[in-house]
């Protein structure tokens, strides 16, 4: 294993300008550890990019995400053993839960699995970018606290995630292509 990339950015929220602003700038911190290698897989800026889209007007102050990139069988394992599911999926998310009392800026752990994103972009007819930007959101929004068990939080979820996606000209990932 290799060790995450430190990749800090501040990104305003707001105006920093306005005195009268009671939101608190976003400071977003996105930790990248790729354990599967670089073909293919965007940059860090790419994910850290996605992740403050996902958060802007949903989080303020200090966040923190950790991305983990990991080929087809450990992604199997940990949906395995956190999931029940013995497949590798495409994304998951593990919300961090903080101690009581505890301060924490730690949103949370994702985790992507190239292979899988890679062959369900082929049959999507997507760019593998453009998939790896919506599932990045839609990592995010769980470790926010969405998720899309029921029809009316699945509608919600998944407008929040056409509206970040659009914001960088990608296409809705529900329709069909």
């Amino acid at each position: 294993m290799t060790p995450a990339k430190r990749a800090p950015r501040r990104a305003n929220a707001v105006d920093e300008q306005d005195p009268k602003s009671r939101v608190t700038p976003l400071r977003l911190s996105v930790f990248v550890r790729n354990d599967f290698g670089r073909r293919s897989v965007p940059i860090a800026r790419s994910f850290e990019r996605w992740i403050h889209a996902a958060l802007l007007g949903r989080r303020s102050s200090r966040v923190e995400v950790n991305v983990v990139l990991l080929g087809k069988t450990a992604a199997r394992e940990l949906n395995r053993q956190f999931r029940h599911k013995d497949y590798a999926t495409n994304v998951l998310s593990f919300p961090y839960e903080p101690l009581r009392g505890e301060k924490s800026g730690l949103l949370g752990d994702l985790v992507l699995c190239p292979p899988v994103i890679a062959r369900e972009a082929a049959e999507q007819g997507k760019p593998p970018r453009d998939h790896y930007a919506h599932l990045t959101v839609h990592g995010v929004l769980h470790l926010l606290g969405f998720d899309h068990e029921q029809a009316r939080a699945a509608a919600k979820m998944e407008a929040i995630e056409r509206q970040v996606l659009a914001s960088f000209g990608i296409p809705d990932p529900y329709t069909a292509r």
